[in-house]
């Protein structure tokens, strides 16, 4: 157990102020290091690999050694499952905060939105599945990344802003200034290229999702059954693999944590719990 017979302050989430003793600092990290090296030893373990160094960073946030607001990005390959793990977090995260009344905890910003809006070239089409045809949507430059960072970095600063909305029904319309998101003391992001090179310094943490081929692959087609893709879909997985090799992949080198998108999701959530327990257990 984590040893917090001398700490006497209040909550790093409720008075971001508090100046921790560097001891506090160090059994936090002492205490992430088991829980970490713990599981990866499990089987079916959510952890592929981690960079030693991330367990400084998160010890650091969690003693109050780190006053600022930490931003956290999710990226792996289609059908990988970052989606799912995104929300899960989010939810954990959230009861928590209702939990023990701590308010601002955690905002979302999806990069699926940051799509452009290609509407028009949908209507010129005829359908989605004919615009997917001959409109590449799985490279870096269908987004735009640069006003997904500068909103990111707006909430970082304390700074409500304005999102935008992507439509993915298959009308590929991108409602801008759509949801209202404010500045809280997470923000978390997820999608297939939130970790490449325009986006990837905005996050303080960096997690790829890994997944295996086979797992992928019956995920995408019963997506894709339910999109209406048709035909098109043995085109789009192609596609994706194809695209994903050159701007997918080489960001799980650039990770800090490399998760398993088949692991079971209360494994995900029994973990984060044990990390949240630290705040529960030092301060509330």
């Amino acid at each position: 157990m984590l040893n917090i017979s001398n700490i006497k302050s209040k909550s790093p989430l409720k008075q971001r102020n508090v100046t921790q003793p560097i001891s506090i600092n160090d059994e936090i990290e002492r205490y992430l290091n088991n829980i970490f090296e713990k599981e990866l030893k499990e089987k079916d373990s959510i952890l592929v690999s981690y960079n030693p160094f991330v367990i400084k960073k998160i010890a650091g946030y969690l003693s109050g050694k780190i006053k600022m607001p930490a931003s956290i990005g999710i990226a792996g390959e289609t059908a990988s499952g970052k989606s799912t793990i995104t929300m899960d977090l989010i939810d954990t995260i959230e009861s928590f905060a209702t939990e023990f009344n701590i308010e601002d905890a955690i905002t979302r910003v999806n990069t699926d939105d940051y799509y452009y809006d290609r509407s028009e070239m949908v209507k010129a089409a005829g359908s989605f599945a004919e615009f997917a045809k001959n409109y590449d949507l799985d490279v870096p430059q269908a987004l735009e990344l640069e006003l997904m960072c500068k909103h990111i970095k707006e909430l970082l600063s304390g700074k409500t802003t304005y999102l935008p909305k992507y439509d993915m029904s298959g009308t590929a319309i991108r409602h801008d200034n759509y949801t209202l998101a404010k500045p809280s003391k997470v923000i978390i992001s997820e999608g297939l290229f939130t970790l490449t090179d325009k986006i990837r310094d905005a996050f303080d943490f960096k997690i790829y999702v890994d997944i295996a081929e086979d797992i992928k692959k019956e995920r995408f087609y019963v997506r894709a059954k339910e999109r209406g893709l048709g035909d098109s879909a043995d085109h789009i997985y192609a596609n994706a693999n194809e695209k994903a090799a050159v701007h997918i992949k080489p960001c799980k080198e650039k990770a800090d944590i490399v998760l398993s998108g088949s692991a079971d999701r209360i494994k995900y959530k029994n973990f984060l719990n044990k990390i949240i327990g630290i705040v529960q257990e030092l301060y509330l």
